[in-house]
């Protein structure tokens, strides 16, 4: 990951910016230290601001495979399938786009990551800089509710429409006739035809998902780095540590999470008409498919989500760390 020993070099070359703004003088209580009446608000901003950073960063490392998993998410909703599986899906791209097909619609994202990672981080350490104690500690009770505060404001201000508008993007393309000409048109165009619910379609699941996603996400990792630390939060955990703390995170994100994250896809689908709310799809799948349709796609989601997770607090943690040491 990045080097950041050379730090004095950095500093001398991106002074504070904010060095007037007296509430930026302050230290969260999320570093350690004391903090004065504008406690909480520099980290907060330094998480806004790492978090874009990050999200842009890691959709441009693993974009591919969720460009894979759309096409065949897609391809299998009626007509004839275009593709055998992930590995055909990529052969054909590749031969019909070259390499960078697979980068398709990576804009679309791009400006859902950003603000989707930059509202995640951000409202982490704004919820973590009111419940932490005066050593900059979570406990378990308040780590839930960091997480769970991070995943419903990433939820409504970001992932939801930029979700709707992914799959619509990529459905048009799909199409003999694209509408789309660019992103800025193609919202207008989904604004114009559908309204605010053009963009909004299934926001309480995906409130729900990601809520207890980001809650099962940040309680493990603060959980492992503090047993890691042994309590104490000076203590420095190195990156590929982090990593792996990623993983084991994201990991049990999936064995938690999938059973909303299916019964979503399901009040989504073309089958949505057969179920009268969640409730009564969870019911459904129950007495129908039994305990094991609610963990359908688990194991291709897990090594992605692994990934994913690692990368994202790997990056994550670097421009913190970095931020931490320019702007103290």
């Amino acid at each position: 990951m990045l080097n950041f020993h050379n730090y004095e070099l950095y500093k001398g070359i991106f002074s504070n910016p904010f060095t007037e703004l007296d509430w930026m003088k302050t230290v969260s209580p999320t570093s350690g230290g004391e903090g004065g009446p504008g406690k909480g608000k520099l980290q907060s901003l330094k998480g806004i601001v790492a978090g874009g950073i990050t999200g842009a960063i890691e959709i441009c490392i693993t974009y591919p495979t969720e460009y894979v998993k759309t096409q065949l998410q897609l391809d299998s909703k009626g007509g004839a399938k275009k593709y055998t599986g992930s590995i055909d899906c990529v052969k054909k791209t590749v031969k019909e786009h070259g390499f960078f097909g697979l980068y398709r619609g990576l804009a679309v994202l791009v400006y859902g990551a950003i603000p989707k990672v930059a509202c995640r981080f951000g409202a982490f350490e704004t919820f973590k800089g009111m419940v932490a104690d005066e050593r900059g500690q979570l406990s378990p009770h308040a780590r839930v509710f960091c997480g769970l505060g991070a995943g419903i404001s990433e939820a409504v201000f970001a992932v939801t429409p930029m979700e709707t508008i992914k799959t619509k993007f990529i459905n048009d393309r799909r199409s003999d006739k694209p509408r789309f000409k660019s992103f800025i048109h193609g919202v207008g165009v989904i604004l114009r035809e559908q309204g605010l619910s053009g963009i909004y379609q299934g926001v309480v699941p995906t409130v729900l998902k990601q809520g207890s996603n980001q809650a099962i996400r940040f309680y493990c990792m603060e959980t492992l780095k503090d047993l890691y630390r042994g309590g104490d939060p000076t203590v420095h955990v190195p990156k590929p540590m982090v990593g792996l703390m990623g993983a084991i995170a994201g990991a049990a994100s999936v064995v938690g999470n999938t059973p909303i994250d299916v019964v979503k896809t399901r009040l989504q689908g073309l089958d949505a008409k057969k179920y009268n709310g969640t409730i009564d799809c969870i019911v459904k799948m129950w007495k129908e498919e039994g305990f094991a349709s609610f963990y359908k796609g688990t194991l291709p989601r897990l090594a992605r989500v692994c990934m994913d997770v690692a990368i994202t607090f790997m990056v994550y943690d670097s421009f913190m760390e970095l931020f931490n040491k320019l702007w103290p």
